[in-house]
């Protein structure tokens, strides 16, 4: 699914490379990769700009949001959000100062 291959060290990164995955034209990623990124966007307001190095903190914010949003989604979505947001989570503890 994703890579850890890759330099993402702040959001403004993070969502170019949600923008790379059209080309892998995976509907689940997709999905789950635009359903995260409405989160991340509203969270970039309270901790600043899109170039803000990715956190523990942003991650737990957009962690307990998602959360509370399970009921809004059909079991399988649910299921690739949270394996996305998973894979997603080394990064936003890899740049933590």
């Amino acid at each position: 699914m994703l890579t850890l291959m890759q330099n993402i060290e702040n959001l403004e990164q993070l969502f170019s490379y949600f923008d790379g995955l059209i080309e892998l034209d995976c509907d689940d990623q997709l999905f789950a990769s635009s359903y995260l990124r409405g989160f991340l966007e509203v969270a970039a307001v309270e901790f600043g700009t899109l170039q803000q190095p990715l956190s523990v903190a942003l991650y737990n914010k957009v962690d307990g949001q998602l959360t509370a949003s399970q009921a809004e989604l059909s079991e399988q979505d649910k299921i690739f959000v949270s394996n996305f947001w998973q894979a997603l989570k080394p990064y936003f503890y890899s740049y933590e100062q």
